[in-house]
């Protein structure tokens, strides 16, 4: 057999699984992608709705969203380095061991929301006011921070809920539960739409409540997905085992205590950084103009939506590869960890095709100037285009993180986005004449340089680690 046959066929055994493995993959992914794709289409909904109410509630709500982004990335992942360790311990059969890593997402759940809290009240005007940057239009920013204020004193009331709701199913899906999450979560957008409609613009004899209704809206649904994760967890705690007896004490053993924080805590401040980091991208494009700030608003509620298949990977591929270490099975780790990329990367280039197609039609919906569109088009054909790559870094961060490897982990993500990412950024703002568009388009393109750390990370195994033995 010629050998360049036999390297393709070796490939082809390395990168694509039988039908086996793709069912077991889409059982997982199917209901995540479900559950996120429906809350990235309210989210869309959402954002058109405020935008008919006005760009600049359409500006403020968005930075707002982006300083929530952060905390909620701050939860993700703090909850992650106990997740790690559940879901190894559920691939070991050890229900207790996922209890005590359920009760550790509850205590630290509650220190993050009082720290979140605290800044968000005490600090919360500076903070959106570092977005606003338009000189000309004093009124436009004095207008934007107004709105932006108004909607936040709202949606401080929603973090208690979404990170219980958080704690919860991430335990769910660690323990290949993720129908609940999905039911949850599609109930909750419902609630989310009628009340943002009812709310916004005053339909049905309810009030007129512009950004301040959006708020309400979102607060009142995160309120119905907890009730729906909870009751429906403890109802089937036969089902659940980690839910027997979760609350009958609050022990959390300290050596696993001191274990997971010792893991856990870089994926804390990595998530903490790296969405900082994002939001410093955001805040380094604001210095072009308010019209800016809403083009990346629409740009990038319309590319969570799309890339919602890409992004729901990231979940699955840890799951898959973290029970597979769990049951010590290292081979078959790193043989579904290759297949998964692959898988990914496929479904990265259905994305980009579908992307380009949309991307001049959205922007049309908005109730906004055609200055803002053209921007908000642009930024989605480069989003598009970088797919591949955004695609690749997602599923070698959630194989490093699977096997505890959080330093590492640490290094990869939020180090790459600090020294690379916003530098590049800064520089390119403040130092160049460049468009905003190609600016954006040269930051994207770096991660070829994350890529390149991410497959060699990838290939040496270092990520290959049982840590609940």
């Amino acid at each position: 057999m010629p050998n360049d046959l036999r390297n393709r066929r070796s490939l082809k055994t390395v990168l694509i699984g039988d039908r086996a493995f793709y069912a077991m993959v889409l059982s997982i992914l199917i209901p995540i992608i479900i559950q996120n794709a429906i809350t990235n289409f309210v989210n869309l909904l959402d954002n058109v709705m405020v935008g008919q109410v006005g760009t600049e509630q359409m500006s403020g709500v968005s930075i707002v969203n982006q300083l929530m982004f952060v905390f909620n990335l701050c939860v993700f992942g703090g909850i992650s380095g106990a997740g790690i360790f559940s879901a190894q311990y559920y691939g070991a059969n050890n229900h207790e061991g996922v209890r005590h890593c359920f009760r550790y997402k509850l205590y630290l759940s509650a220190v993050l929301i009082v720290a979140a809290v605290i800044i968000f009240l005490t600090r919360g005007e500076y903070l959106i006011g570092r977005f606003l940057h338009d000189e000309a239009n004093p009124e436009r920013v004095s207008a934007t921070l107004g709105y932006g204020m108004d909607y936040l004193r709202v949606m401080l009331w929603g973090m208690l809920p979404f990170a219980l709701t958080q704690s919860y199913a991430s335990t769910l899906r660690e323990c290949g539960e993720t129908r609940l999450p999905m039911i949850a979560s599609i109930a909750a957008v419902f609630v989310n739409l009628v009340f943002n409609y009812l709310l916004i613009f005053g339909h049905l004899g309810f009030p007129k409540m512009g950004v301040q209704g959006a708020a309400i809206a979102t607060v009142l649904s995160r309120f119905v997905e907890l009730a729906f994760v909870v009751i429906g967890t403890h109802i089937h705690s036969d089902r659940y085992l980690f839910a027997r007896g979760a609350y009958s004490s609050f022990r959390v053993p300290g050596s696993l205590a001191r274990l997971i924080t010792v893991k856990g805590m870089p994926l804390l401040v990595n998530e903490f950084l790296w969405s900082f980091g994002m939001t410093m991208l955001v805040q380094c494009y604001s210095v072009r103009g308010l019209d800016v700030v809403a083009a990346m608003n629409i740009s990038s509620t319309v590319s969570n939506l799309f890339s919602v298949a890409i992004l729901s990977m990231g979940a699955a591929t840890s799951i898959i590869v973290g029970q597979s270490l769990g049951a010590n099975d290292m081979a078959g780790a790193k043989d579904r960890a290759w297949k998964l990329v692959a898988f990914s990367l496929g479904l990265s280039a259905a994305t980009l095709v579908l992307m380009l197609v949309i991307a001049p039609l959205i922007p049309r919906v908005y109730q906004t100037s055609d200055a803002v569109r053209q921007l908000a088009t642009q930024f989605l054909r480069i989003y598009a285009l970088c797919l591949p790559l955004i695609s690749f870094c997602n599923s070698a961060y959630f194989i490093l993180r699977s096997g505890g490897k959080t330093l590492i982990t640490f290094l990869f993500d939020s180090g790459y986005t600090w020294l690379i990412s916003v530098p590049v950024a800064w520089c390119l703002v403040h130092l160049t004449g460049l468009p905003v568009t190609t600016i954006y388009l040269l930051v994207q393109l770096a991660e070829i340089i994350k890529c390149a750390f991410g497959y060699v990370l990838l290939r040496q195994g270092v990520w290959m680690n049982n840590i609940v033995v």
